[in-house]
């Protein structure tokens, strides 16, 4: 398959590679052409930019959590007639300081495609030049084709910092950057960056394509991407249930709630599952379901209003109490605990379906990758079923004492926690899963969701008529 593919990669984090992604996505759906955006790595934030940008939902792509048939078939399969693929980090930054291993360079090698590299040229002149040659040669597999000169102080600098590169006459090719101050950048909060859901990011796409357009070689960007290589076609995907068999998982989706990766929600279709999306924060109750996906998110800043949608609380409990499978993340295991108690100190009442209080702190409690092995059975699995995943939170669940149910590995260092809360069909950790490679674990969750539904339909056949 032909596909039109750029790798968007920075010299370093915060170098603006996100910005001009959005600004050159916008800038190539002005000129008609279907443009998918992928994220390299776990992250969750820059997705929902994304989304908004290309109008289309965005995969993440991440060579530590997914396999590289995994990961070569998700590209694949969600493929633009141009794709860009923002990487994560430094160009050689991944799991590993010794090997390309969860790079954003081992991606684009898996996926045959050239690289953009994004650097930030504040106070820059020649040394651009000594910084691009330097990252072109420092692993031969890799190609990097262009370099794109980001915070350059006016369009005379720009000039300056092409003049660099030209003098070799070899190398990545200058293509254009972006001015500082020239265009508006993104509002943070006090754990990140807000999400895209919050904000009116209209009027801050046509301002960043805008700069694209009048500042990169938008022409020399499109070449680059169409002179990848065809890549095969991918393998056929996962079929649904074999008796053909549906039943209806609901998808916590508002604004507390919507961290979760697109291959999930894929993988849980591919296996039989319709997917319901339902507010904790707006609707009454979750409505006719037969199993719950609570994902990651900000419960914490909304703690009040899901405190007080007493309801939705009921009816997510019942739901419990029926036997029917809950499965919860990060913000959804929070929501599953007994309260959230935010940085002020205010303390809320949550589910109460997992023991403990979800507390807030003001420094980061868990970041990382690691691999999940489940001690007992749950609503994935037997005993020993492995996934593969990823932690970033601030905040911790006190008063539950370790969790039982699985055995972390942390895969920087190794080292061995417990983790996993809740009992039967209720299962809640801080891990975001991600099971692109392990496709038996949605399918089984799904299984799991269909078995208590046909339990459910026996009961009341077997229920006499009034």
């Amino acid at each position: 398959m032909k596909a039109p593919r750029l790798l968007i990669a920075g010299t370093a984090s915060g170098v603006g590679k996100t910005t001009f992604t959005l600004g050159l996505c916008a800038a190539l759906r002005r000129r008609g052409l279907d443009v998918r955006v992928f994220k390299c790595g776990p992250d969750y934030l820059d997705p929902t930019y994304h989304r908004v940008a290309s109008g289309q939902p965005v995969h993440n792509l991440d060579s530590w959590l997914m396999d590289g048939p995994a990961l070569r078939a998700t590209f694949q399969r969600n493929a633009g007639e141009v794709s860009l693929i923002e990487g994560v980090m430094g160009l050689f930054d991944g799991a590993s300081p010794t090997s390309l291993t969860g790079s954003s360079a081992e991606i684009a090698g898996l996926l045959a495609a050239p690289i953009a590299l994004v650097c930030d040229a504040s106070g820059m002149a020649r040394s651009v030049a000594a910084l691009a040659f330097g990252f072109a040669s420092f692993e031969p597999s890799v190609r990097v084709g262009a370099i794109v000169c980001n915070r350059a102080g006016s369009r005379g600098h720009l000039a300056l910092l092409e003049q660099a590169l030209a003098e070799r006459g070899s190398g990545p090719r200058f293509l254009g950057g972006l001015c500082k101050h020239a265009a508006p950048s993104f509002p943070e909060r006090h754990l990140g960056l807000r999400t895209a859901r919050e904000l009116d990011l209209a009027p801050a796409l046509d301002a960043w394509a805008d700069q694209v357009e009048q500042s990169c070689d938008v022409d020399g960007l499109l070449a680059l991407a169409f002179s990848a290589a065809e890549l095969e076609a991918p393998p056929a995907a996962n079929p649904a249930s074999a008796s053909g068999a549906r039943c209806r998982i609901g998808v916590a989706d508002d604004a507390a709630f919507h961290f979760y990766y697109e291959a999930n929600l894929h993988l849980l279709e591919s296996a039989g599952a319709t997917i319901v999306r339902f507010s904790p924060l707006a609707d009454a109750t979750c409505g006719d379901l037969d199993g719950v996906y609570i994902g990651g998110g900000y419960p914490e800043l909304y703690a009040r209003e899901l405190a007080d949608n007493g309801s939705m609380l009921d009816s997510l409990r019942a739901l419990a109490h029926a036997g029917k499978p809950i499965y919860a993340e990060c913000g959804g295991l929070m929501y599953l605990s007994r309260a959230i108690v935010t940085l002020g100190g205010e303390s809320h009442g949550m589910l109460g379906l997992v023991p403990g209080r979800a507390v807030m702190a003001e420094r980061l409690q868990a970041l990382g990758y690691v691999e999940v092995a489940t001690r007992e059975e749950t609503p994935l699995g037997p005993a020993g079923t492995r996934f593969r995943g990823h932690q970033f939170r601030y905040s911790r669940l006190e008063g539950a004492g370790p969790g039982e149910r699985y055995s972390l590995s942390l895969a920087r260092t190794g080292a061995q926690l417990s983790e996993g809360y809740g009992s039967g069909n209720v299962l809640g950790s801080y891990v975001h899963a991600h099971w692109s490679s392990t496709p038996d674990v949605p399918a089984r969750f799904v299984a799991r969701c269909l078995a208590t539904r046909s339990r459910a339909t026996g009961a009341a056949a077997r229920e006499p008529a009034p």
